[in-house]
């Protein structure tokens, strides 16, 4: 026999997606108006940091906008052809947009390698004046995205929008040194920091989206501690083929089968087993197979129904 949970909080995750996508819509919208002046003030200016800078928020504006389309398209409900509904098009998303910005990255390092044998002039007031106005857009996108980071896009979307962050501290940085100092060094040197902290985040991005496809148990739990849990259940003897996963990284499904004694009611077992899945760990998609003791042991007993009907 099995079971199948729908998710009873359907309405809420999607009024926080709904929520989501209109402030990554935001987010977007700032991102492009801001990445062409620092583009035209990089250009104007002959700075590197600040081009590596625009270079990275142009990625970020590629990376919103694929987030903005993947949640759109991840929101239609499951058909025929994808009876999992299109959730894993947020996952494909993010993992783009690792790779992309793995791909800047390598720009970015080779065009520092130059300008450290050769350093160019660089005007640092207008390079300063776009870096500060850089950071000020990056302060109000991470502030709108703040707290609304349930998603892999989301947080990719987040993390990148502090990395722009960081980016245009250290252009505001490099300009104060050239100022000073006159140390020209300190422009393709903040341009190579920036691309560190481009590759750290798209690594981490590029993990997490893998993960998630290669049907990874999700971070916040323990398949052996969820195991043990249905073991303690009363009436359940054993637990096998144990599978725990996440369709778009968020929403965990669960499926397992539980040997039960035959002196105790399956549905009372069934009952019992989801709810303590639900209230411990916040599987609300879980599917369990009731079997008797003798059904893995002598291979005997009658194939259980599929009773499933409903989608996650």
């Amino acid at each position: 026999m099995h079971v199948a949970t729908s998710d009873r909080k359907h309405g809420s995750h999607t009024g926080d997606a709904h929520s989501a996508q209109r402030r990554l819509t935001l987010v977007l919208a700032l991102t492009l108006a801001y990445t062409a002046a620092e583009i035209a003030g990089g250009l104007a200016s002959n700075s590197l940091a600040l081009l590596a800078d625009a270079g990275h928020m142009a990625t970020d504006a590629l990376a919103l906008g694929l987030a903005v389309a993947a949640g759109w398209i991840a929101r239609r409900p499951p058909d025929r052809g994808r009876t999992f509904g299109y959730q894993r098009a947020e996952i494909l998303a993010a993992l783009t947009n690792g790779v992309i910005l793995v791909a800047i990255c390598g720009s970015i390092f080779w065009e520092a390698i130059h300008r450290l044998a050769a350093p160019p002039v660089v005007a640092t007031g207008l390079m300063a004046s776009v870096a500060a106005g850089g950071l000020a857009v990056n302060i109000l996108s991470a502030w709108i995205l703040h707290g609304h980071t349930e998603g892999l896009n989301a947080r990719a979307a987040f993390l990148h929008v502090l990395g722009d962050l960081l980016g245009s501290v250290g252009a505001l940085v490099a300009a104060l040194l050239i100022a000073l100092f006159h140390w020209r060094l300190a422009d393709p040197l903040a341009s190579v920091f920036i691309g560190v902290v481009i590759i750290f985040s798209s690594t981490r991005l590029i993990l997490r989206s893998v993960h998630v496809l290669m049907e990874g148990t999700p971070a916040h739990l323990d398949p052996e501690e969820i195991r043990r849990s249905l073991r303690a259940v009363s009436g359940v003897a054993d637990v096998h083929d144990l599978h725990l996963w996440s369709l778009g990284g968020r929403t965990p499904l669960l499926t397992a089968h539980l040997v039960v004694d035959l002196t105790v009611r399956g549905h009372d077992v069934l009952r019992a087993a989801t709810t303590e899945l639900q209230h411990l760990y916040g599987i609300e998609h879980v599917t369990l197979q009731i079997e008797p003791p003798d059904f893995n042991i002598r291979g005997i007993g009658r194939p259980s129904i599929d009773r499933r009907s409903t989608s996650p």
